[in-house]
């Protein structure tokens, strides 16, 4: 097993065996209360962690404080002229300083499937494995100056690592590494995210990482604005750019408008519009991204 999913599931396991050690009450109260302030636990990105729909933010994920155990489940659709994307996944936020998460993508080629030789409605899958740790600041109290601060790492798998190989990748499994950023300045309602990202991924990995001619990690950045309403909705956007590693297609910046809402204290849907640009030599790839994610 490689050593990112060694420590992933390790840490899985101290967690467990920590709530386990608590008093059932403890326990209860832990999975139960909810304290931290509508939204600002961030919602899930497409690789499943907390944060906005295309940037990994410093939050941790779960409507939990540092007193407790927080959970989040999401679903994710983003709906393109040529191609269909789909995920889901669960993470677990330990007492709003470590977070754990998967996420399930699933990339729907439809007729482009058939143009490039897969196969209608081939579809690309990829398994996200993500731990996240907050190592200074709070991103809604303590000094204005001073954001929320964390580091994290996503192990992503292709579950086509034949087909990844074939269009150019050098890998069909990578490591991503963030160091994001994110501050709520509540008395202008605005938040402000950064995020530097270490990364070889082809399409965020779906096509792989790296290749024959570029197999290097490249720092990439994203970037995340958000106005707050109100108590339960937010208008916001993002930029996230990314290599450009494969000879057969080149591979371009994204950004998306989007607007959050609390429904209740633990359904927040989330819809943007988003520009993907060239994916897989088919450009203007712009659409519409929806998002459900319900949080404890």
């Amino acid at each position: 097993m490689d050593q990112p999913l060694i420590r992933f599931f390790g840490s899985l396991c101290l967690a467990a065996a920590a709530c386990a050690a608590l008093p059932a009450t403890a326990q209860d109260a832990t999975l139960v209360d909810g304290g931290k302030l509508l939204l600002t636990n961030g919602v899930t990105t497409i690789e499943g962690t907390s944060g906005g729909g295309l940037a990994t933010w410093a939050t941790i994920a779960g409507r939990e404080t540092d007193a407790g155990i927080g959970v989040s489940g999401h679903v994710t659709f983003v709906e393109l002229p040529d191609y269909g994307w789909q995920s889901h996944g669960l993470a677990v936020g330990l007492f709003d300083r470590v977070e754990l998460s998967y996420a399930r993508q699933n990339f729907d080629t439809r007729d482009v499937g058939a143009a490039l030789g897969l196969g209608q409605g081939f579809t690309f899958n990829q398994d996200v494995f993500a731990a996240k740790l907050r190592i200074a600041g709070d991103a809604v109290y303590g000094a204005p100056m001073l954001p929320q601060i964390a580091v994290g790492i996503e192990h992503k798998r292709s579950g086509d690592a034949a087909v990844v190989k074939a269009v150019g990748a050098r890998e069909s499994k990578g490591t991503d590494f963030t160091l994001s950023a994110t501050k709520l300045f509540l008395s202008h309602s605005i938040l402000v995210n950064t995020t530097a990202r270490l990364t070889k991924a082809n399409q965020t990995g779906l096509l792989g990482f790296g290749s024959a001619g570029a197999d290097d990690y490249r720092l990439q950045f994203e970037g995340s604005v958000a106005y707050q309403l109100s108590r339960r909705a937010v208008i916001g956007a993002e930029y996230r750019t990314k290599p450009d590693n494969l000879a057969i297609a080149r591979e371009d910046d994204w950004w998306d408008l989007f607007a959050a809402y609390a429904v209740t204290r633990n359904l927040t849907v989330t819809a943007a519009y988003t520009d993907l640009g060239s994916i897989a030599t088919f450009d203007k790839q712009r659409g519409a991204f929806l998002s459900a994610q319900v949080a404890f």
